[in-house]
């Protein structure tokens, strides 16, 4: 893909977001998580000449790989994939945020990999980080289950390595916009149940290029997107 075309793709992006946030009548911000899982470095340079500060990578190699070789261009870094406890020591210092915690051993993962990093320097802040949850219940996802959001959200927050900041979700892959919209209302609503018990969820990530339209109307905060700004992936 040609990525001069990146900033016209943003701005029909945002359009959509402000037309859908005036006809659903919401007011929540919303933050572009820019993916650029499959596209080389340019990509990063093209999204940060057009004020996108945010950027999602599924895989921690690649993250590191294209931050080694283009430099961070002042970019925040999210973890949106899947991560396996035992990689977890590579989190901190290459990731801002982690929308992927789906357990308690991923979660005991990266308090200790935040505790050792402290040890050797670092700034020592708590990494941000989101639970994942499955709410469409599909076998080949990851997350947690719904009914098991609320006691292992209350144990993550009480993790002083780690700051919860909201949910996370993905819809089935699915053009049917009603069930697009029952997922990510199902995390709404999970979320704002949370809230009713003393946590404090500013955060819902949820919706791609395919669904996030539905995934505004439904209060997204973050919505992650790759191929409606940058096209197809070259890998």
């Amino acid at each position: 893909m040609d990525f001069v075309l990146v900033r016209d793709n943003l701005a029909c992006v945002r359009e959509e977001i402000d037309r859908i946030r005036c006809a659903e009548g919401v007011s929540q911000a919303v933050r572009v998580i820019a993916v650029t899982k499959g596209h080389p470095v340019e990509a990063l340079a093209a999204a940060r000449a057009v004020g996108i500060e945010d950027i999602g990578e599924n895989r921690i190699q690649e993250a590191v790989q294209k931050r080694e070789t283009a430099g961070d261009f002042s970019l925040r870094w999210h973890l949106i994939g899947h991560l396996q406890a035992n990689k977890a020591k590579f989190v901190p210092g290459t990731f801002a945020v982690v929308h992927s915690v789906d357990s308690l051993k991923v979660a005991e993962a990266l308090t200790r990999a935040v505790r050792r990093g402290s040890e050797q320097g670092s700034n020592g802040e708590p990494l941000r980080a989101l639970l994942q949850v499955n709410v469409a219940g599909e076998a080949q996802k990851s997350g947690c289950a719904p009914d098991q959001a609320s006691a292992l959200a209350h144990e993550i927050s009480a993790m002083p390595e780690l700051q919860l900041e909201g949910l996370m979700t993905m819809a089935p892959l699915s053009g049917d916009e009603k069930v697009q919209r029952d997922t990510f209302g199902g995390l709404r609503q999970l979320r704002d149940d949370l809230v009713s018990s003393g946590l404090e969820l500013p955060e819902l990530s949820m919706g791609m290029s395919g669904d996030f339209r539905a995934a505004v109307a439904e209060g997204a905060t973050m919505v992650r997107l790759g191929t409606v700004l940058f096209g197809e992936r070259q890998r």
